[in-house]
């Protein structure tokens, strides 16, 4: 069952709660179910409230892609469509939104209604962008987004699996199909779980962690967000940090479940054969290996350092000619200011990287 405001009376006297006061989209009847269950509702009421769900960097990554009257745009990372809209919103342009994460296709029917002649949508990989573009007969685009990561509306989810701040199930898959992150922390030995919370979460105690998960799982499964979490803060002991002991392991068994670094990689390969002369593609990353990616990714690409990409090998007698087609704008890149980090603590890590194609002047 499906819960919108206007038939909220149907659960609204099931619990002693201001439900009246919910801006929520759309979220399935088991989201509400984890919702009444906390204790601090306020702060899941700001978690679950659209306002919450704005983008980062929005300023910054319109201005990078430059956006015109008659242009052709792609959101390679949908989410709630708030980069989207506001794409949109900004000029008499078209603009495609791809994401794997079939639970947003509720977000993209709502813009549909409101954008019919200038918005489509493609449940698919952005690493898939060929084939995503080709189904809805798209070539040449004018510009290309990624908002690398999980989104707030994936979050804020408790039956994702995402984040341990409001228990659920251990999933994180932005797709239903494929291991779970479950399966991975019950099935994996204790090289790989090590190995994974080291090389993607930057965990120094990973070791410590993952012989903590092995001795838990002997005795019963893992199955629960707030379970894994707290087998993790266990193990770590006394922490000094300023984030929770479980934060960074919880990252990279994410990033391992949705094998999001190859993602990335192979969706930047096919980003720049999709763009136009003078078309940008914009990349917001949030964690430091998403980062390096793409900078290595956009320094080769473009010419910045010497020799073809390793990404994307050419022969060498087309190398220069190939390269010269490319430009970082700027080389470092743009963070968010002090004024956006201060409202939203999401726009902290976040770093946006925009790669210009630049006319085609070399035989």
């Amino acid at each position: 069952m499906q819960i919108r405001l206007e038939n909220i009376d149907t659960i609204k006297n099931s619990k002693n709660i201001r439900i009246e006061d919910l801006h929520i989209f759309n979220f399935d009847y088991e989201d509400f179910g984890y919702i009444f269950e906390r204790k601090n509702f306020t702060e899941v009421k700001k978690r679950m409230n659209e306002e919450f769900h704005r983008p980062v960097l929005l300023k910054e990554t319109l201005e990078g892609l430059n956006i015109k009257d008659g242009g052709v745009y792609v959101d390679c990372t949908f989410g709630a469509g708030g980069h989207t809209r506001a794409i949109l919103e900004s000029a008499n342009c078209k603009v495609i939104g791809i994401d794997r994460d079939a639970f947003t296709e509720k977000f993209a029917d709502e813009l549909k209604k409101e954008f019919p002649d200038r918005f489509a949508y493609v449940n698919s990989r952005f690493s898939d962008l060929d084939s995503a573009l080709d189904s809805i007969k798209v070539d040449k685009v004018d510009g290309i987004l990624f908002d690398i990561g999980v989104s707030s509306m994936q979050f804020d989810t408790p039956r994702r699996g995402f984040s341990f701040q409001l228990d659920g199930p251990l999933d994180m898959r932005m797709e239903s199909d494929g291991n779970s992150a479950e399966d991975f922390i019950n099935t994996a030995t204790e090289e790989e779980i090590a190995g994974v919370i080291f090389r993607y979460g930057d965990e120094k105690r990973s070791r410590s962690i993952a012989r903590a998960i092995i001795v838990e799982r002997q005795e019963k499964r893992i199955t629960r967000t707030a379970q894994l979490a707290d087998i993790i803060k266990r193990s770590v002991g006394r922490y000094n940090d300023t984030i929770h002991p479980a934060t960074r392991s919880f990252q990279a068994i994410r990033i391992h479940v949705n094998d999001e670094l190859n993602q990335l990689k192979l969706g930047l390969q096919k980003a720049i054969k999709r763009i136009k002369d003078d078309g940008k593609v914009c990349v917001i990353t949030f964690h430091s290996g998403e980062d390096v990616i793409v900078k290595d990714f956009f320094r080769e690409i473009s010419g910045y350092n010497q020799g073809v990409s390793r990404y994307m090998p050419l022969p060498s007698s087309t190398a220069t000619n190939y390269l010269s087609e490319f430009e970082m704008l700027p080389k470092k890149p743009i963070a968010a200011s002090e004024e956006e980090t201060n409202s939203n603590p999401r726009a902290r890590s976040a770093k946006l990287r925009i790669l210009k194609k630049t006319k085609h002047t070399i035989n």
